[in-house]
């Protein structure tokens, strides 16, 4: 197995190792109030990353029948809550 190949495979944990050597060499990027604005990302963009990451890896076959199911409710109740005000 040549280098460039095993780089290819194992991507993510070399993007781990490189990740931990920037904030090693330069920790002032992610600090309260830095560019990143860790508050704001980490508080709301990371955990919805997190759980749209999640979803994505749902077996189809478990998601279509509790996406209909609850579609439909929702539906439902929308419309009834438009037409009975």
């Amino acid at each position: 197995m040549g280098l460039l190949e095993r780089l290819r495979k194992e991507w993510f944990i070399l993007g781990i190792v490189l990740v931990i050597a920037v904030a090693r060499l330069e920790p002032g990027v992610g600090v309260k109030g830095g560019p990143l604005k860790p508050e704001i990302t980490i508080t709301y963009i990371a955990v919805s990353a997190i759980f749209f990451n999640s979803g994505l890896s749902l077996k189809t076959e478990l998601a279509d029948s509790g996406l209909h199911a609850t579609s439909c409710v929702f539906c439902c109740n929308f419309n009834q809550s438009c037409w009975w005000k």
